[in-house]
């Protein structure tokens, strides 16, 4: 892991997010294949696709409240 990633991470976990929007996010980044069928939901296919692309610009959308 780099910085980049701890960083990511932390951020994602002090505002709140959504933990199956950190699940995905941390599984694209890493590059993971993603999880069974049955067990992807909204939050973790965004999570995944802000992984893979290194950003977490969208992580607002999947603060819990």
């Amino acid at each position: 892991m780099n910085q980049t990633y701890y960083d990511a991470v932390t951020t994602l976990e002090s505002k709140g997010c959504d933990w199956e929007y950190i699940q995905g996010w941390i599984g694209g980044y890493l590059g993971n294949p993603k999880r069974e069928e049955q067990r992807i939901n909204d939050a973790y296919e965004a999570g995944y696709e802000d992984g893979e692309s290194k950003n977490t610009d969208n992580c607002d959308k999947w603060i819990k409240s």
